[in-house]
Parts: structure tokens; C-alpha cells; sequence
């Protein structure tokens, strides 16, 4: 089973709070294996080309940024579990 890396780019606010609660119960649900980080150095987001936060990237990929997906939207946008 591949096991994904799961960032959360944000400065601790109460979406970031609400986006890493919300993706940890997605994969969850999907069965995914991953390692989650919360990214809050805003040099990092540059690098990723974000400007507004919260960010969700995983693998390297940037899959929402400046929002929360609902639930839905998370379980579509994150890899499937193998």
C-alpha cells in the first residue's frame, strides 16, 4: 500500500484547524495510509505557489487552497486507497 504525504498549508487558524480535522477523517474513511504535516513557515507556501490559505497538497500536489472542501469534495480530491 503506497502511503501518501498529507500537508496542510495554513497559520493555525480555525480553517486550517477545520481543513486538517476534516482531510484526516476523509482519508480515514478512504483507508488511505499517509503521513500528515501542518505547514505554518509562509516561505514554504510560496514554494508550493500559494497564496491564500488554508492549502491542502498532497504528494507534492496542491489539491485546494483559500477554502474547506466539504466532505465530498475531500474524498474525490484525495488519492484512493490501493
Amino acid at each position: 500500500m503506497t502511503r501518501h504525504k498529507i500537508q496542510i498549508l495554513g497559520t493555525g487558524c480555525a480553517k486550517c484547524v477545520n481543513l486538517t480535522k476534516a482531510t484526516q477523517a476523509a482519508a480515514d474513511r478512504l483507508g488511505l495510509s499517509y503521513d500528515l504535516e501542518k505547514v505554518t513557515d509562509f516561505l514554504k507556501f510560496a514554494d508550493f505557489g500559494v497564496m491564500v490559505t488554508p492549502a491542502l497538497v498532497v504528494d507534492g500536489k496542491v489539491l485546494a487552497a483559500g477554502k474547506v472542501p466539504n466532505d465530498a469534495e475531500l474524498e474525490r480530491l484525495l488519492p484512493k486507497a490501493e
